[in-house]
């Protein structure tokens, strides 16, 4: 353990109603972490998708990539993925999470954040070919961004995490049916980050 957490490990657990959150905000050493970026960064096969809301047709305002242990494709927002093999620096990743989640994770989908105005709106990750009460994993690389988590029903249950780089999100139970998340725009000048959302996919 003493090789996957610093020092300082800590865990962060709020008490949500209808929906579990694990956050370890020193998931991995920064050395670490900046080292997965760069190769991440520069050895993924990223790919930019079309997205269609209320009949109009847009670019995604992010890249994505979707690599598995097995060829299942994956479908969200009218978008079929097909995955590309998980190579060793994902397989890597996927052993680590399971030192602290253990669970049967056989996919990850890959985004990239450009910039401040590539962003991912409101959603839950509740698509049929992950089951009831999905688990995801979710690694952040790069720079910091904002997740903001709201409850369907009971409006005062809010919560906006800043994600560090290397830091690990776990989200669980019931989350998906209850709770809506996103990274919103900034205007600010920010750098690129990666995150990584581990899933079982069926």
């Amino acid at each position: 353990m003493k090789e996957l957490f610093p020092d300082e490990f800590s865990v962060y657990q709020p008490q949500l109603p209808d929906g579990e959150l694990l956050y370890y905000p020193n998931f991995l050493a920064k050395e670490t972490a900046d080292a997965y970026f760069e190769e991440l960064l520069t050895d993924i096969p990223w790919q930019a998708d079309k997205i269609t809301v209320f009949g109009k047709t847009y670019d995604q305002p992010r890249l994505t990539s979707l690599h598995a242990l097995n060829a299942t494709p994956y479908t969200y927002s009218n978008i079929t993925m097909h995955p590309h093999p998980m190579g060793s620096a994902l397989s890597s990743l996927l052993e680590k999470i399971k030192e602290v989640k253990n669970h049967p994770f056989n996919a990850v989908l890959l985004n990239l954040y450009r910039n401040g105005q590539d962003s991912n709106g409101w959603h839950a990750d509740n698509e049929k070919e992950l089951g009831t009460n999905p688990v995801i994993a979710s690694i952040s690389l790069g720079q910091e961004r904002f997740f903001h988590l709201k409850h369907r029903k009971i409006k005062e249950q809010r919560l906006k995490i800043k994600l560090e780089h290397g830091s690990l999100l776990i989200m669980g139970g019931a989350m998906q049916h209850h709770w809506l998340h996103q990274i919103p725009k900034t205007s600010k000048p920010i750098d690129s980050r990666i995150n990584l959302t581990f899933r079982l996919i069926r």
